[in-house]
């Protein structure tokens, strides 16, 4: 009954990992089974047959659904079932959408859409990272386009040994908590939590765990070779090119005064005349096409300030290892427990602390052993940070992700229940955005849990490095540039965020837009991030060096 039933075996970090395809889910683009120990993942990936009308970005969803029955459990709330998405199960969704999706063409505008769900879990062999590679083999062997495979892997540091996929027990003792994607050549993502981990270790691990995932690629891609489906055509969206060239001919001296600027309510101001100018002149020329315009407006953007930044010239004449003008306060607000507003630029973080009783800690209903979790922090995005009107619907996942990265970044310095018997919950509030918000909450925390009197182990700061690729994507032809703004996160090919100490690296997380970086890129943006990093530690100590 099943003819198109196969099962492929290999070995990954010393363990057996098994993938079974073509016995469930034929009406999927691409569907496996992969198991890795006792741990069963199945990734569904399907795609819409034509694209979606009215966007200029690629409609991608991931979805990780976790079963408690897979780790025995019964759900615990009233109606006894699955509901909404955890925050784990959210943070893992993100954790896959961000290697695959610089992989799909830059043209493709059909749906698609990534379903793992967790059918079995062994505490040795994590379902998130089973949930990658299963998600890397339903898509590889599906037949929608995408520039795949990729693989991803979990690195520890145990003992001062660095480890590949630790075990559950080698967790317990465990100084770093690094997952890694990446393809045959590039890493292309990177998410950690350490407890001041130098750079040279974080370099060595990340490279370790790259060796192994080349040979699960590898692996992947004998599989894609035997069974995988030929790409399907589809419809591009890419701009018309003498569109743009009629546009660019028309504004782009306009448009290079309009973001010559450090201040970004007057760039606006000056760019919104420029486009009703552009669609006057050509909404005539090309009818039916203003989304087609809008399109060559920002491509025309986007070349101009991509063009400045490998010049070396920034929108705001900064150098490229010059950081924003930087303001630390505490105390603002009375009542509260603790408070800290963390300014750097146009981008305004205040960050309030809450402390309470250990039975006022979170309890957790999920698939590991964490059942309570004691330090909390929140982070929330309302619409007038960046000068929208926008209704507010409660935290997506966005927020939930900057938080969990400011969270996992302070955790480290948190002290332990046994000395400090409080649960600790932070709120940041995004005031103002122009870049970095994640890295503004995590200095706002800093001086917030001073404030409140915690006693940290050491001051937390974060920020961001930015990368510019040449046109081809030749990688040896870059510019790296530390405390991105808004326009160069838009534009740029590299969001790169570190936050820690002066010791070292206790928060980590790599987001491209581009197929994978370079070990020499890594090494120049992890530099300048550390000496970033320790010049806003320095402000911050003006404001408040010790715990209150």
């Amino acid at each position: 009954m099943f003819e198109n039933y196969r099962v492929f075996k290999t070995t990954y970090a010393g363990r057996e990992l098994t993938v079974e395809t073509g016995k469930t889910c034929a009406l999927s683009n691409g569907s496996c089974w992969v198991r890795y120990g006792e741990t069963v993942v199945m990734a569904n990936v399907t795609a819409s047959p034509k694209p979606r009308e009215g966007v200029d970005f690629f409609p991608l969803s991931v979805d990780y659904e976790e079963r408690l029955y897979s780790v025995g459990k019964i759900p615990g709330s009233f109606m006894k079932r699955e509901g909404k998405p955890s925050e784990k199960a959210i943070l893992t969704s993100r954790v896959v959408d961000r290697p695959i999706r610089p992989l799909f063409p830059k043209d493709m505008r059909n749906d698609v859409s990534v379903v793992m769900t967790v059918l079995a879990v062994d505490p040795d062999n994590s379902p998130e990272i089973t949930g990658m590679i299963a998600t890397s083999i339903a898509l590889s062997i599906s037949d929608i386009p995408w520039n795949g495979p990729i693989a991803g892997i979990s690195v520890g540091l145990v003992n001062g040994e660095i480890v590949l996929n630790p075990t559950l027990e080698q967790r317990t003792n465990n100084k770093l908590n690094l997952t890694v994607a990446g393809s045959m050549n590039k890493i292309v993502m990177i998410e950690a939590g350490a407890d001041e981990v130098d750079e040279d270790t974080m370099l060595e691990a990340i490279l370790k765990g790259h060796e192994e995932i080349k040979k699960l690629v590898a692996f992947i891609s004998d599989i894609q070779k035997e069974i995988g489906k030929p790409k399907f055509e589809f419809e591009s969206q890419e701009v018309d090119h003498d569109m743009f060239d009629s546009i660019e001919a028309f504004a782009a001296e306009r448009v290079k005064f309009a973001l010559d600027t450090n201040d970004k309510n007057i760039r606006e101001e000056r760019l919104n005349p420029i486009k009703d100018d552009i669609h006057a002149e050509f909404d005539e020329k090309y009818p039916e096409q203003e989304a087609m315009i809008d399109e060559c407006i920002y491509k025309l953007q986007k070349k101009i300030v991509r063009n400045w930044l490998y010049e070396g010239k920034r929108v705001d004449g900064r150098g490229i290892d010059e950081i924003r003008p930087l303001a630390a306060e505490v105390g603002l607000l009375p009542r509260v427990h603790g408070s800290g507003l963390f300014t750097r630029g146009q981008t305004q973080v205040l960050t309030v602390a809450t402390l309470g009783p250990v039975s006022d800690s979170q309890k957790i209903d999920g698939l590991d052993e964490e059942a309570t979790k004691r330090y909390m922090h929140h982070y929330n995005f309302p619409s007038y940070s960046v000068g929208e009107t926008k209704p507010s619907r409660g935290p997506g996942r966005r927020e939930i992700g900057h938080g969990a990265l400011a969270e996992r970044a302070l955790e480290p310095v948190i002290p332990p229940v046994e000395e400090f018997p409080y649960a600790l919950r932070l709120v940041s509030e995004v005031l103002s955005s122009n870049g970095s918000t994640s890295q503004g909450s995590i200095c706002g925390s800093t001086l917030a849990l001073m404030a409140a009197g915690v006693p940290i182990k050491a001051p937390v700061a974060g920020i961001s490095c930015g990368l510019i690729t040449g046109d081809k994507g030749v990688y040896g032809d870059f510019m790296t540039m530390v405390d991105i703004q808004g326009l160069e996160d838009f534009y740029g090919d590299m969001d790169f965020k570190v936050a820690g100490t002066k010791d070292g690296i206790t928060g980590f997380q790599m987001d491209i837009k581009i197929a994978g970086v370079t070990t020499q890129i890594m090494k120049e943006a992890l530099a300048q991030a550390k000496a970033g990093r320790l010049h806003i530690l320095s402000i911050m100590e003006k404001c408040i060096d010790k715990p209150q």
